[in-house]
């Protein structure tokens, strides 16, 4: 049998689609718009329960061949549960479920592994994030989705489409992990809670002559509350490699984040930190000149660059996204 198809819209008019109801296949826009439990039947919710409870009950078999024991992969319903489903998916995984029948068929394995996995991972934002996040019931039943109310608003998690994303070859290597990462756990994250690096009205001049040993004199000299810059912080080497122009610095938080910002040749890097020392990075494309701007508003930050001439604005929470 053929290699399975490897995008994500592929995948799902091969394996999915064919078992859509005829009127959700004629307007699938509608469908996935459409409430189709809006007595809130608590009959309908339970069968995305017991789907969830499927997939965690197969697991260990699904997974057999995983480099995780069914231990470890510990499907608990948990946040971190997800990361570790997410590391045992892989192509070679998807493309033997995908050879287990003919594709559009009720009793092929990919199908059922993603129609299970969405509800699963759909239970796991319901259970780990209560009173925020409830379903929202389409019809076919794996497309409902999750509504999540976060500091970053209000959202609709497509867990199904996730799923097809996660087992495509063109999404950039982008994981389940990720998704449940920004999506999830960054909007419900508690940064409030971390300890206080230094008070946030603390001048931080600067960085005109970027190096990493001008880096750490600077920090000793300005931060010296911050000990360490930790493990995952780039290495000397890699960090003389972005040849920034300069680095400014900005506490955020009431203090609890320090938020490295700098301009390369080829785009805007940002550094997050904290008293434990580096917490996480992102980088987005930008002209070399002129240079961004970094603007705090409430929990939000604002990136603003230039990208071919053009104002580009890019969003995100604080703590990172």
């Amino acid at each position: 049998m053929s290699k399975a198809p490897t995008t994500a819209e592929q995948l799902f008019r091969a394996y999915f689609l064919p078992l859509y109801p005829e009127d959700a296949r004629a307007d699938l826009a509608a469908a996935r718009a459409t409430d189709a439990n809006p007595a809130n039947n608590p009959a309908v919710l339970l069968h995305l329960d017991e789907a969830a409870a499927i997939f965690a009950a197969r697991a260990p078999s699904l997974f057999a061949d995983s480099p995780a024991t069914p231990a470890e992969l510990a499907l608990d319903f948990s946040d971190a549960s997800v990361h570790r489903l997410s590391a045992a998916l892989s192509p070679e995984r998807r493309d033997a479920w995908a050879k287990s029948s003919a594709p559009g068929h009720a009793d092929n394995e990919l199908f059922n592994v993603v129609v299970h996995g969405a509800a699963y991972v759909g239970a796991c934002v319901v259970r780990a994030h209560g009173g925020d996040a409830t379903w929202r019931v389409r019809r076919p039943l794996w497309e409902s989705v999750v509504r999540l109310a976060s500091r970053a608003g209000d959202a609709d998690l497509a867990v199904f489409h996730w799923w097809l994303k996660a087992l495509s070859d063109d999404e950039g290597g982008h994981t389940l992990a990720d998704r449940y990462r920004t999506h999830v756990e960054i909007p419900c994250a508690r940064p409030e809670d971390l300890p206080v690096l230094a008070a946030d009205d603390r001048v931080l001049p600067r960085i005109t002559r970027p190096r990493y040993d001008v880096l750490y004199k600077y920090l000793k000299a300005h931060l010296p509350e911050l000990k360490d810059l930790g493990k995952d912080f780039p290495s000397p080497e890699r960090f003389e490699d972005f040849r920034f122009a300069s680095v400014e610095m900005r506490l955020l938080g009431g203090g609890r984040m320090l938020l490295m910002h700098a301009q390369g040749e080829h785009g805007v890097s940002l550094f997050w930190l904290t008293a434990a020392g580096f917490e996480k990075s992102a980088f987005y494309p930008a002209d070399a000149f002129p240079a961004h701007r970094l603007d705090v508003e409430g929990d939000k930050l604002r990136l603003i660059t230039s990208v071919a001439g053009k104002v580009v604005v890019h969003e995100m929470l604080w703590w990172g996204p």
